[in-house]
């Protein structure tokens, strides 16, 4: 792995935990995502320490409040990607499937403990799993990543700080990458599972809490 490669990785796997619900649990990872972030290049870097300062400054209470706000009650911030581009719908249940298929085709096994489509999942994936197929689908969901990006910043979030690393850690589509998401688009889910609804659609949140 080049150390560009380790670099974003590292910044996508501290975007991950930092895009989870606020406890105990992420509050005792901070220090390494600091010495982490410390480390980073601007573009991932400068916005990660922006928000783990926002974190310091902010009582643990203030944070969750404003977490279920901003990621539970609103759907314009919804961090789960099918949202945006399938909306309630049938295929959505298929499009949360599909995020789920590329994990373990590639020998990457999620937990239950959240949907496979949100965004600190996706992340964690292509920090510590297959780095192609992870850029694959974080390049294919582009438009919501900005989308979401956006939204944060009208509603004046702190996390438009994580999404600006997030943003800066999506490739340009290259060949390799662009083939990887002709792959992934036409492998689709199993054939028994389509018509079913494996997924709930509602994007309602699931806490995460420590990741890997």
């Amino acid at each position: 792995m080049t150390d560009s490669r380790a670099r974003t990785a590292a910044a996508r796997l501290a975007a991950s935990w930092l895009l989870t619900y606020p406890d105990e649990a992420l509050l005792a990872r901070l220090d390494e995502i600091a010495e982490v972030a410390e480390i980073l290049p601007p573009p991932t870097g400068a916005p990660l320490r922006a928000f783990l300062a926002h974190l310091a400054d902010t009582p643990l209470t203030v944070l969750q409040q404003h977490f279920v706000q901003v990621f539970d009650m609103r759907r314009r911030a919804c961090p789960y990607l099918s949202y945006w581009t399938d909306g309630e719908t049938r295929n959505r249940g298929r499009a949360i499937l599909r995020f789920r298929e590329a994990y373990v085709s590639s020998g990457f096994t999620p937990t239950d403990e959240e949907l496979p489509d949100h965004l600190a999942v996706v992340l964690e994936f292509a920090a510590v799993g297959d780095s192609l197929t992870g850029d694959a689908l974080l390049a294919e969901h582009t438009g919501p990543l900005h989308l979401l990006r956006d939204a944060l910043g009208k509603m004046d979030s702190a996390y438009v700080h994580v999404l600006d690393a997030v943003v800066a850690t999506v490739p340009e589509p290259t060949p390799e990458i662009e083939e990887r998401m002709r792959q992934l688009a036409a492998a689709g889910p199993p054939v028994e599972t389509v018509g079913a609804e494996p997924y709930p659609i509602s994007p309602t949140f699931v806490e995460i809490g420590a990741r890997r």
